[in-house]
């Protein structure tokens, strides 16, 4: 039972010991609230008596504050654990939730992201966590526990009088069928208002990130005018699926509610065929009124779960998702990175690399060139096991990557690339994100050393000045530059640059490249530009064309050989002549 509370409804093992334990408790609080009507029955019973013929023996009053003392203190016990175990658990249970989300985020494969959209991973993980908060909360246990206690409570009244047992409980099924054989109408309206959602949440996402250029070509009115449209959309969709919602679930509640007519009909004939008696009629009645409210209230919970159930499934596909694992400890044999006929795609049928080999050797800079997608960004990444190759192999000092564990393999590399990410933070602590247990003084000639002592000097506080949401107060060039430092302070054993000099002006570049220089001795280095000159002093070039390996050597020998990188050399001698100008 528990492995199926945890696999059905996306939860953690504890999780689904605290919805048993809720379950059963609802079900118990549902029992307990039918103690009032047991005791006003015997009352009731008491008082009626003389009426046919009984002798009056007026009701003993002490006994029934007893009694009425008894189930208020059972009602108040079962309540306050019910709330206890149900709604405190909860909100423990969506921290497990997030964190867990986010724990098998962190270990998934870069190409999972690449075939996400991350709002709708954000989505996934506060929104559809919060929602299920609800369920957890307010639907599920009450569900599962009104079930049981009506079942309970039914199998009393059918050993009681099978004819009127009947009669109260046809329409329970009745009513849960017509709920149910309507779930893929509401499956397929809760998918419709999901996707009008995600376009929403894109949509503002892809506003606050391109805000310049909207208002640089004065799209403003078009794009609110875009936008105006898909909420309008996303309004339309909600008002259709909460009326499709309500139609079918005010049915089935008008529905249930015959059955109290039908026990009126059948209890009736049969008392006046003398064939029950006026008290246990008037049970039924009684059991008729208070039988179906938990039910009536029950029916809007199965709907609530119909819908969760898309977000659960949500969840499940995260968790589903394979893993990069391996060896948590790595000792290579030197720091050479071999590709070995190494072939990749991102998509089926969308090779990117092709029976790609080639060495980047320890205390060499590796320089890869070529034309726009020709796979050298994905080479860098794919050194890093940022994804995993699809035949061949990439090795680290003779061990393949792919058998060591992604952040114990990473702990071997620093990279820079062209999309630099800070925190909202200060100078210093992101820079120290390379190493944390660096101190200010490392942090400080890391920063001299990618040339950013300057330019943080003349910030506000210094090192301690903030530099904003993914460094929104600083320059690209700034930006790129505290990259680099934050790579020259991990210090480790395989350097990656990919266009990590593409924001500095000429003289920048230049004294980033003596840094570089510092920083390569007896380390794997490899490096991609679309500049020659950036890599002009590399030890190897290799030239990569269609994913393929076009060229390889020293620049020296490359230029000698002519084909692609002296080509590449020439076009951009030509551009550099090239002036702004009417002629």
């Amino acid at each position: 039972m528990l492995r199926y509370l945890q696999k059905k409804f996306a939860i953690s093992d504890q999780g689904s010991k605290d919805l048993l334990k809720g379950i059963i408790l609802s079900a118990l609080e549902n029992l307990a609230l039918m103690l009032p009507v047991g005791l006003f029955v015997m009352l009731l019973d008491e008082l009626v008596k003389p009426l046919f013929g009984a002798e009056y023996n007026p009701p003993n009053l002490i006994k029934y504050i007893i009694l009425c003392v008894i189930t208020a203190g059972i009602i108040f016990i079962v309540h306050f654990f019910q709330y206890t175990s149900v709604y405190v658990s909860t909100y423990s249970e969506s921290s497990v939730r997030r964190v867990t989300l986010a724990e098998k985020l962190r270990k998934l494969p870069l190409s999972f992201f690449g075939q996400r959209d991350l709002s709708d991973l954000t989505s996934t993980i506060m929104g559809d966590c919060a929602n299920m908060e609800h369920v957890y909360s307010h639907a599920l246990p009450q569900l599962l526990g009104a079930a049981i206690s009506t079942f309970i409570v039914s199998i009393a009244l059918l050993i009681t009088d099978w004819r009127l047992g009947l009669a109260l409980l046809w329409v329970v099924p009745v009513s849960l069928l017509m709920l149910f054989g309507s779930k893929h109408i509401q499956d397929k309206a809760g998918l419709k208002h999901l996707g009008a959602k995600r376009s929403c949440t894109d949509a503002i996402q892809e506003c606050i990130e391109t805000v310049k250029e909207i208002r640089a070509c004065n799209h403003e009115k078009e794009y609110i005018s875009h936008l105006n449209n898909l909420f309008d959309n996303e309004e339309k969709v909600h008002i259709k699926i909460e009326l499709i919602t309500a139609s079918l679930l005010t049915s089935s509640q008008m529905f249930l509610r015959l059955g109290f007519a039908s026990v009126i009909l059948v209890g009736s004939n049969l008392l006046v065929r003398g064939q029950i008696d006026f008290m246990l009629y008037l049970i039924f009645l009684i059991g008729a009124s208070r039988i179906y409210d938990p039910l009536s209230g029950t029916l809007p919970t199965i709907v609530e779960i119909f819908n969760v159930r898309l977000q659960i499934k949500r969840m499940l596909e995260i968790e589903n998702q394979p893993i990069q694992n391996g060896s948590e400890i790595c000792k290579p044999n030197g720091y050479d990175i071999a590709f070995n006929s190494v072939t990749f795609e991102y998509n089926t049928g969308e090779t990117v690399l092709k029976n790609t080999t080639f060495t980047a050797k320890q205390g060499q800079v590796t320089a890869l060139i070529g034309p726009s997608g020709g796979g050298k960004s994905t080479a860098a990444k794919l050194a890093a096991r940022f994804w995993d190759v699809n035949s061949g192999n990439i090795t680290l000092g003779g061990i393949d990557v792919a058998t060591v564990e992604p952040e114990t393999l990473l702990k071997n590399y620093s990279m820079v690339f062209q999309d630099v990410v800070l925190f909202n933070d200060t100078i210093m602590e992101n820079i120290r994100i390379g190493r944390k247990n660096a101190t200010d003084k490392e942090v400080i000639e890391a920063a001299k050393a990618a040339q950013c002592h300057g330019f943080i000097n003349e910030q506000p506080d210094g090192y301690n000045t903030m530099v904003g949401e993914n460094g929104s107060t600083l320059s690209g060039g700034e930006r790129q530059r505290l990259s680099i430092a934050r790579a020259l302070l991990k210090d480790a054993p395989v350097i990656l640059l990919d266009e990590a000099t593409a924001s500095l002006d000429v003289d920048n570049e230049t004294q980033i490249q003596e840094a570089i220089s510092e920083l390569v001795k007896g380390k794997t280095v490899l490096v991609i530009a679309h500049r020659m000159r950036t890599i002009a002093g590399a030890d190897k070039i290799v030239a990569l064309e269609n994913g393929t390996v076009a060229q390889q050597g020293s620049p020296q020998e490359l230029m000698e050989q002519g084909g692609l990188y002296s080509h590449m050399v020439e076009l951009q001698a030509k551009s550099s002549n090239w002036s702004l100008g009417t002629n």
